[in-house]
């Protein structure tokens, strides 16, 4: 027995509740999921309850089933911060133990003279801490006027640069945070992100989805190894940006929910014959809805993921995995607009496997510690003291 497909779905900013250093973050009370339930009279996502989401707390309309079809439990982040990036990294097996840094004040005046000389610019707007959305409205006619990208930051350790795809140019946008990621990496900057907007369109000026993210490069990590190992590894979503397209057979770079789920629909039907590791990234939840502090949003995007569900599903033979998982809160219901650290879903279900309540768990790396055994693949030194769920998913298989 061993693994062929496996589909790791990131719903990014799904959190099922407080972690327990919660309060060195000033998290204390976030629980993504179940504030969302509350804010909206209850939620309905028959799949998800089925598998056994409801059973990792109390959560309106979700209730615990007897007999989760899936192994569920909550895990835990070990790295510090609360970033996209260390999130994902740790599913991935790396742990990091030092926070990127953050500049609520603004980043200071060598770094930007630095970026402007370098990116040949005539200046940037803003440099403060924003809503993305916000700062586009309050300085985008500005932008276009005087040609300078509007430069913000958030809690996150981000360098954005917004910037209007017609009037700038997006290929321009994503020169200069090229630009800004070189002068960056010596700080441990987590990201770069380029931001184009366009309009204004009935007075406001508008996101598109043509939003790129520029990476630190991670250290090596399971897609470097399974590709090694000769699985094809397929990126669907911001995950190619979150690894520096390194490590990856092959990706789709959709920018929204339902064309990532389509595409993973795809990528399963492709690799039908194939070991093949599918990790996706399901954006909207954060981009959209938790940091937009948008609990009927959020409510909406579960219910498309949930009624999406059994395509997915019904594709999956013996020897595959569905694992959907969290990679940080983003609590639509609390105070800021910024990320929450809380505990993450593990819901893992096979059709040969068998579902449990494994509770609470140290870390996102037992993701990673799970498929290096499930692939039969030799366990680096570096996912030596994870915890893997192998045998809480096939208890009456023999492995290997």
């Amino acid at each position: 027995m061993s693994f062929k497909r496996v589909v790791v779905l990131v719903a990014d900013g799904l959190g099922v509740g407080a972690a327990p250093d919660a309060n060195a973050y000033g998290d204390n009370g976030s629980n993504t999921l179940g504030n969302t339930a509350h804010a909206v009279g209850g939620l309905r996502l028959p799949q998800l309850e089925k598998l056994g989401l409801g059973c990792l707390g109390k959560f309106d309309g979700l209730p615990a089933v007897a007999h989760p079809l899936a192994v569920v439990g909550r895990l835990a982040e070990k790295s510090a911060g609360k970033d996209t990036v260390t999130g994902h990294w740790e599913i991935a097996g790396l742990v990091t133990d030092k926070a990127f840094p953050v500049y609520p004040d603004g980043f200071p005046a060598s770094l930007v003279d630095a970026f402007v000389k370098a990116a040949d610019l005539p200046g940037v707007l803003g440099n403060y801490a924003a809503s993305g959305t916000q700062i586009i409205q309050d300085l985008g006619a500005e932008h276009v006027r005087t040609g300078k990208p509007i430069l913000y930051t958030s809690a996150d350790s981000v360098f954005q640069l917004a910037a209007h795809e017609e009037s700038f140019g997006l290929e321009r946008l994503y020169k200069i945070c090229e630009v800004a990621r070189t002068l960056t990496k010596p700080l441990q900057l987590g990201r770069v992100i380029a931001r184009p907007f366009v309009g204004p369109v009935n007075g406001k000026y508008v996101r598109t989805e043509h939003r790129r993210d520029y990476a630190l490069e991670p250290p090596p990590n399971c897609l470097d190894w399974l590709q090694a190992a000769g699985v094809k590894t397929v990126s669907v979503g911001k995950i190619d940006d979150i690894f520096c397209h390194r490590g990856l057979s092959e990706g789709n770079h959709t920018g929204n929910n339902h064309d990532s789920l389509r595409a993973t629909s795809d990528f399963l039907e492709k690799y039908r014959n194939d070991k093949a590791f599918i990790f996706v990234n399901l954006v909207d939840f954060d981009m959209l809805y938790g940091h937009r502090r948008d609990p009927k949003g959020f409510a909406k995007a579960l219910v498309e993921l949930d009624e999406y569900l059994p395509k997915i599903l019904s594709a999956l033979g013996p020897q595959d995995l569905l694992l959907i998982t969290g990679d940080h809160g983003c609590d639509p219901t609390y105070r800021g607009s910024d990320h929450t650290r809380e505990y993450v879903p593990l819901v893992a279900y096979s059709p040969s496997g068998k579902g449990q309540l494994i509770g609470d768990r140290q870390s996102f790396g037992e993701i990673a510690r799970t498929l290096m055994e499930g692939y039969e693949i030799p366990v680096p030194a570096v996912l030596s003291k994870q915890e893997s769920f192998l045998k809480n998913l096939y208890p009456e298989v023999r492995l290997g």
